[in-house]
């Protein structure tokens, strides 16, 4: 296997993200994260705060409007954009990790493509966003809920299979189990011997 993507789809407060990172250094290719942001921000002029505003995000459906395929939503123009930016990354031979952005079936017809779907326990993630983002207990559960339900609602709009549907991909894993650590080493492992076939 020539090219190598690792698409990382997560629950909020799962770690994914972490593990996606450690995974890009691990195999040693960059990762499409909020990079992503900087790259679209430089495309439109517009200022990765804003991008950052609609990234991941559902759209309006009061105020959005699609005429012969166009849309006057900017969240779907930013994830147009977004699924064009690794589509070209992809379609060019370049290995990469990428963190969400619909990645296991925007990228589904290349063969190097490993995807995987992190998730965890609800009472490991309440500790870990406690942490990260110094909330108390009830407000880092309504935060993982609220995210995740911005999550789903974002993936289901652009694809037919729903968020967290483990036909979507190559792997589910629950990080809660071996720690972000012990996730990583599986995943390396895993990924390893997908490579070698």
């Amino acid at each position: 296997m020539s090219q190598l993507i690792i698409s990382v789809g997560r629950e909020f407060g799962s770690g994914g993200r972490v593990i996606a990172e450690e995974l890009a250094k691990r195999f040693q290719i960059p990762i499409y994260d909020r990079h992503l942001i900087t790259e679209i921000a430089q495309q439109t002029g517009m200022s990765a705060e804003e991008i950052e505003k609609y990234n991941e995000a559902p759209k309006s459906r009061i105020i959005s409007r699609r005429v012969r395929g166009y849309s006057n939503s900017i969240e779907d123009n930013i994830a147009e954009m977004q699924f064009k930016f690794i589509y070209d990354h992809a379609k060019a031979g370049e290995s990469f990790v990428v963190v969400g952005r619909c990645s296991e079936t925007k990228l589904r017809e290349f063969d190097g493509l490993v995807s995987l779907f992190i998730l965890g326990d609800m009472d490991a993630k309440i500790k870990r966003v406690m942490e990260v983002y110094e909330m108390d207990e009830h407000h880092a559960k309504e935060f993982i809920i609220q995210k995740d339900k911005k999550r789903k609602r974002y993936h289901n709009y652009h694809v037919q299979l729903h968020w967290g549907d483990s036909r979507l991909y190559d792997l589910c894993i629950n990080s809660s189990r071996l720690g972000i650590d012990g996730t990583v080493d599986m995943l390396e492992n895993y990924i390893k011997a997908r490579i070698g076939k």
